[in-house]
């Protein structure tokens, strides 16, 4: 691109003006970007019909003393997502969702990731702490083999590569439920949207000790929407569908693109059949906008429905108990599901109480069988530091809101700039961010995990443990201690709305 972010979002802007709403949308308005439905053209499937699909594990191309050595290539394929057709993804290895890396606190994954696609990507391992130059800054390109005509960024810092880039991901980390997507500057959210995102599970010796459920008793379940054209394709309002020159979604959506088809694991509306005993679950909401609020149908006759024992970061100090579980865009769950209060024939909808239509229904668990078990849910968990806010080295503000169509979303009434920095914190030290969000904003920071303060008065019971995300509804206010250990170097912080993102709502900060 020869031109600047500003002027793209002008030009963006002044096209958008001339577009009716597409696909029967009235309402269209920049004053209030909501998030928008993108409705479908192919039939909607029916429900329940599919079992899940459980995500393979990628095996190590080699093993070394202290390293795990893997090979990721990113191309394009043909998969069954609805019956009777075929969907052409983008996928890691071809599949969709990414195959899961298992990977082991202490112990280095050394990931060579190929690209095939017709245009660059960018590999973000989410949640991991890891050194700048492999930790998927936005402009860090990965080119197509065959190159690339079109101009880049204006990033005199960017590390470009051509078809192939080796990430080091040195693991020094609590074990936590990771995952990696694809993070293209401009582009993050058609890109994910095609199905650049996979698992990255971290596994210590802390959570192995304790007697959870294990083997085919733990699942990772990804959750995201998607709209389907008449043939099977995949939908998505992008000015360009090529993705190559000019980024954004059609004015409608600028607020969030959300989808008509709720997938598990990539499939639609699944179900699993399990015994009446105790499951693990750890939950992604892989989703561009769509925010979830997961409760089960019926709720078990006693006790709580859902048992949350880890966070973005890692295991809990204690299982929290929740009647529902809110989870924004990124934000990921693990959870125990105790199947032991259900008889042998029933059937347990998983829905998300934030939807009145279809999308209402996620899956459903069979109990088909009845098993015993030695797993439980122990009192204590995880131990870990508890950060004091006395002790922090600096207190920021960031206001995240919407700045109109030629700014785009904007973090302090500024839009995204590779070349400012927002903020410097020193290595090993502790900050107090201050945060404030007009319309809902998933926070997202790259490197630094968090502790929630305060969020709107108190922490409420979903922001336990150690953080990368915080999921920010309407007018909401928080307070969030960040600790930047592990590197030095440049790092970004960002709305996991992938159209507020791809949009400008993303600024950095340099560890010094």
């Amino acid at each position: 691109m020869n031109v600047t972010r500003r002027r793209i979002l002008k030009a963006a802007g002044t096209a958008a003006e001339r577009l009716a709403c597409p696909f029967g949308l009235t309402g269209c308005s920049s004053a209030n970007p909501l998030p928008r439905v993108l409705a479908g053209r192919a039939p909607l499937p029916d429900k329940f019909e599919r079992e899940l699909p459980l995500i393979p594990s990628l095996t190590p191309s080699t093993r070394t003393s202290d390293a795990d050595l893997y090979e990721l290539t990113v191309r394009q394929a043909q998969v069954s997502i609805l019956p009777g057709t075929k969907t052409t993804i983008w996928g890691y290895n071809g599949t969709f969702p990414g195959p899961t890396i298992e990977a082991r606190s202490g112990r280095k994954v050394i990931l060579t990731l190929r690209n095939e696609l017709p245009v660059p990507i960018v590999n973000h391992l989410h949640g991991g702490r890891t050194p700048p130059d492999s930790d998927g800054y936005p402009t860090d390109l990965i080119l197509p083999k065959e190159g690339w005509s079109a101009t880049q960024s204006r990033d005199s810092f960017a590390r470009i590569a051509t078809f192939s880039r080796v990430y080091i991901y040195p693991n020094e980390q609590r074990g936590a439920p990771l995952w990696y997507h694809d993070h293209r500057m401009d582009f993050t959210g058609p890109q994910m949207w095609r199905g650049l995102a996979g698992f990255y599970i971290l596994r210590d010796d802390e959570e192995e000790r304790l007697p959870l459920p294990k083997g085919d008793k733990e699942i990772a379940l990804m959750i995201c929407d998607r709209s389907f054209d008449s043939d099977g394709s995949l939908m998505y309002p992008s000015f360009d569908p090529t993705l190559r020159q000019t980024p954004g979604v059609l004015h409608p959506y600028m607020g969030g693109v959300q989808e008509d088809i709720i997938l598990v694991n990539g499939a639609p509306w699944p179900r699993l059949d399990v015994a009446n005993t105790l499951y693990r679950f750890r939950i992604l909401n892989a989703s561009n906008a769509r925010q979830l609020q997961l409760a089960l149908d019926p709720a078990p006759p006693e006790g709580p429905s859902i048992l949350q024992i880890g966070s973005d970061g890692g295991l809990l100090a204690g299982p929290v108990a929740h009647r529902s579980l809110p989870i924004a865009p990124a934000e990921r769950f693990d959870v125990v599901l105790d199947f032991s209060k259900y008889a042998v024939g029933r059937k347990i909808l998983l829905r998300n109480l934030q939807s009145r239509d279809a999308t209402r229904d996620v899956m459903r668990f069979d109990v088909v069988r009845q098993e015993k078990t030695d797993s439980f849910v122990a009192n204590r968990l995880g131990e870990y530091e508890l950060l004091d806010h006395r002790a922090s080295a600096a207190t920021r503000f960031f206001d995240f809101s919407y700045g109109g169509m030629k700014q785009g979303w904007v973090i302090n009434a500024k839009p995204f700039d590779p070349s400012r920095m927002d903020a410097d914190p020193k290595l090993g030290s502790t900050e107090i961010w201050r945060l404030r969000t007009d319309l809902h904003h998933p926070l997202h920071l790259h490197l630094a995990h968090f502790q929630v303060l305060t969020h709107t008065g108190r922490p409420r019971p979903y922001d336990a443990g150690w953080k990368d995300t915080i999921d920010m509804v309407a007018g909401e206010t928080a307070e969030i201690l960040v600790k930047f250990n592990g590197y030095r170097g440049r790092y970004v912080f960002h709305c996991h709305n992938l159209e507020h993102e791809d949009m400008a709502m993303m600024g950095n900060f340099e560890v010094v």
